[in-house]
């Protein structure tokens, strides 16, 4: 959305695209005790965590949120898997780039060993364990998974080189509890479990959104009870809703967002026929 018509609606930035400004995300009290025990604990204990949850409830933000605040952590070293579903060849040329090592994909033992001994360098400059994001680590095939389970242990299991935050679907919480992934489904040592949200907690965010945006009351209480109503719990279909309005708001130049637009974008009247 151009400036000409967030100047339109007094808006800051448009609240309902992916893009917004990681200050303006909504953080609900689950999200931030995950985070606290990964930035107070996991990152010097090191281990699995697991984000995990329907399409839309929250997960991607989640993981904005902590990528967020364990940046501003000290000697504290983030990478982020981008594609998951890659082989192991792949797998280890991702985990080379990541951590800056240069490894031969051919020659797993070499890349295996060279992780390690900069995980176990780090630990003893830092005494704290770099961090690996993955999302959509559903489609991590099972030999990716048991391959990053193995290369964090060390000392027979007693002490962990990485803190490995995986985030999923449903497939993946599933997939962990079957016997090819047990192993490392047992060792998920903080979990967050994205649920639908209740109307408070949908209502909350809304409001939060508009708030960080710079105009609470470009909606009015009918509309966000509206939208609320026909989100499903699902902050992604509220978000949708509202940017689709905002769309149609713009289009129009209507200032203020009411429920008749509501239905006069997701509710049009058929148009008579003729004769």
């Amino acid at each position: 959305m151009d400036r000409r018509l967030l100047s339109l609606f007094s808006l800051k930035f448009n609240p309902f695209t992916p893009e917004i400004p990681i200050e303006a995300l909504y953080v609900y009290p689950r999200l931030e005790q995950f985070c606290w025990r990964i930035e107070h604990g996991l990152v010097g204990e090191g281990g699995f965590a697991l984000v995990s949850g329907d399409p839309g409830t929250g997960k991607s933000v989640a993981l904005r949120v902590l990528a967020n605040r364990l940046s501003d952590l000290r000697e504290i070293s983030v990478g982020v898997l981008t594609h998951p579903s890659s082989n192991i060849a792949d797998f280890y040329r991702e985990m080379g780039e990541l951590f800056n090592i240069p490894l031969k994909p051919h020659n797993r033992w070499g890349g295996f060993k060279a992780l390690r001994e900069r995980w176990i360098q780090h630990l003893e400059t830092t005494l704290t364990r770099p961090v690996l994001l993955i999302d959509e680590a559903q489609e991590a095939p099972v030999v990716v998974l048991n391959e990053l389970r193995l290369m964090t242990s060390h000392r027979f299991d007693s002490q962990l080189l990485l803190t490995v935050v995986l985030a999923g679907d449903e497939r993946l919480r599933q997939r962990l509890g079957r016997e090819e992934l047990l192993p490392l489904g047992s060792r998920m040592r903080v979990r967050l479990n994205t649920e639908y949200a209740d109307a408070d907690q949908l209502r909350t965010c809304l409001e939060h959104l508009l708030m960080a945006a710079g105009n609470p009351s470009l909606m009015t209480d009918g509309l966000k009870t509206t939208l609320v109503e026909h989100a499903a719990g699902n902050y992604r279909v509220l978000v949708t809703l509202a940017a689709e309005l905002l769309d149609t708001a713009a289009q129009k130049q209507q200032e203020n967002l009411d429920e008749k637009l509501y239905f006069d974008c997701f509710n049009p009247m058929p148009k008579r026929r003729r004769g």
